[in-house]
């Protein structure tokens, strides 16, 4: 990819929020950087040596917290700070190599027609964990209930944003359930909301959410907002 060369027309952004990923994170920027103009990297106060496997470029802002605050905080640093840069256009991503970054362009593509994009998986079976389908099924007929819109993925970070109106959607939630909340945010604000398809992968990354703990959080969230 040919990036441009006016500073003004850099604008494409990756928000990248990570905690304790070591094995992925090096090879998640590399890729990234070959489909956006800047990334912001946010690191939620990971114990590991993630920080050190970072790629040097000077594309690549890192912004650091000092204690594990939760995603949703995370993400909030990483798109203020994205903003301030000159962002016109945010993909998030996960750090842990389970978002494929030759899938950015997609979002890219449908934020000329949306303001926020979700990525879309499929709930296939033996390549989404089962406890995984039934809890994407409950919690997106839920939301889409309470939003009264249809909501394809509820619970998928890969998506994109124009940032003409994200200051006014940001979460207050700082855990797993802020992309719950941007959802409703959005929806409240009139944005309008595409999807694209993404591949459904789960490695043997052990999973940061604990379950009990996420479905009150998610509750909580959808009777309280």
């Amino acid at each position: 990819m040919q990036l441009r060369t006016s500073l003004d027309s850099k604008n494409r952004f990756a928000v990248i929020p990570f905690f304790n990923e070591e094995r992925y994170i090096k090879n998640v920027v590399l890729t990234s950087l070959e489909y956006v103009d800047y990334i912001v990297l946010v690191n939620d106060g990971s114990t590991d040596n993630s920080t050190s496997n970072i790629p040097v470029d000077k594309r690549v802002v890192l912004e650091k917290i000092a204690i594990n605050r939760g995603k949703g905080y995370a993400l909030n640093i990483g798109f203020l700070k994205a903003i301030e840069m000159g962002a016109r256009l945010i993909v998030t991503l996960d750090g842990d190599a389970q978002h494929p970054p030759e899938h950015v362009p997609d979002f890219f593509s449908k934020l000329e027609e949306f303001d926020v994009v979700i990525g879309a998986r499929r709930r296939t079976p033996g390549i989404m964990p089962i406890q995984r389908i039934i809890s994407n099924f409950l919690t997106s007929f839920l939301l889409s209930l309470k939003v009264h819109r249809f909501i394809k993925d509820s619970q998928s970070g890969f998506r994109g944003y124009r940032t003409e109106h994200l200051k006014e959607i940001l979460p207050q939630n700082e855990g797993f359930m802020a992309e719950t909340e941007i959802i409703i945010n959005a929806v409240r604000e009139g944005l309008r909301i595409g999807y694209t398809p993404i591949p459904t992968i789960y490695g043997d990354q052990k999973s940061k959410m604990t379950p009990f703990k996420s479905i009150i959080d998610f509750l909580k969230l959808l009777f309280l907002k």
